[in-house]
């Protein structure tokens, strides 16, 4: 049993040296010395020049010698991978973490690189659309909002957590089928199928409903939705299931507190007029309000609705 243990240690000791040499010999021995203590983008690539990954780090040195270090750790693993599929080095230093962190996002977006998991797909940012006619409400998710243009929808967004954004579009979908009622996909007008987006359909839905939906997404507050709720219980319906409505009027001001208030805020500091902002946009005018662009990882305290 000890000669094993010796064994593992050894190996996991080999392993560890290995990425450590493949490091150096790969970008150069002298590369982390070289390299500041300071803000950086950097860019892994392959033989070809196609980048693979875009990282940033506040004090790139240190960044570069973790990957140095990297270990046989599964949190660890995407490290080892991008050393030993990677064939060069990109280093492109920065004044500050802000601008650091709009050229990473610039350049996952631009290029799409395999690695970045939440930047093939996930890191673009979603809108919500609103619009129609008096017969046919629409209200679509993506974040492909160009593509839309042809559907004469207002835009609200765009918002940093995907997974909220698509909830609260979940939650209005659910309201608005028990204030009228959901159109079949056939009756929906032409349009362009968009992997990771969705459009649906309402009919027979009263027009100050509409406009209670757009002063909520406008950031008007979360007591705009109290017309809907008022008009949810007329509905025998939404009272058969009333637990259900309460839960999705409830995510929906979580929402409001979480993404569109904020934005709104954003907007307003920067004197900015309409419902909507670009990705490009709305990083720059949260960095340039100090409003929260950090990671803003998904608050877990508004449960997503139940449908």
């Amino acid at each position: 049993m000890q000669r094993l243990c010796n064994a593992d240690a050894l190996y996991i000791h080999c392993r560890y040296d290995y990425t450590m040499r493949q490091f150096d010999r790969k970008f150069g021995e002298r590369l982390i010395d070289e390299s500041p203590m300071t803000p950086a983008v950097y860019l892994f690539k392959d033989g070809q020049g196609t980048v693979l990954y875009v990282g940033k780090a506040a004090n790139i040195r240190r960044r570069l010698q973790q990957y140095r270090n990297a270990s046989r750790r599964k949190v660890h693993r995407k490290m080892r991978t991008l050393v030993r599929e990677a064939s060069a080095l990109e280093i492109m230093p920065r004044e500050s973490e802000r601008e650091a962190l709009l050229l990473e996002n610039e350049l996952i977006r631009k290029l799409r690189p395999p690695y970045n998991e939440d930047g093939t797909w996930d890191f673009l940012y979603p809108a919500l659309g609103l619009g129609g006619t008096e017969k046919q409400v629409l209200l679509c998710f993506t974040t492909h909002v160009d593509a839309w243009k042809d559907l004469d929808l207002k835009w609200y967004g765009v918002f940093k957590s995907r997974r909220r954004a698509l909830a609260a579009f979940d939650a209005l979908v659910y309201v608005l089928k028990l204030i009228g009622h959901i159109e079949p996909v056939r009756h929906l007008p032409p349009h362009e199928r968009i992997r990771g987006s969705r459009l649906t359909g309402f009919r027979q839905v009263p027009s100050e409903v509409v406009a209670t939906l757009e002063r909520f997404l406008s950031g008007a507050g979360p007591d705009a939705l109290v017309p809907l709720t008022h008009g949810l219980l007329e509905k025998a319906v939404a009272r058969l299931s009333a637990s259900e409505v309460q839960r999705n009027i409830r995510f929906l001001a979580h929402f409001h507190e979480q993404d569109l208030a904020p934005l709104c805020t954003a907007m307003r500091s920067a004197d900015r007029p309409g419902t909507y902002v670009t990705q490009d946009e709305r990083d720059a005018l949260f960095l340039a309000t100090d409003e929260r662009i950090g990671d803003n990882k998904d608050n877990t305290a508004g449960e997503s609705p139940v449908q």
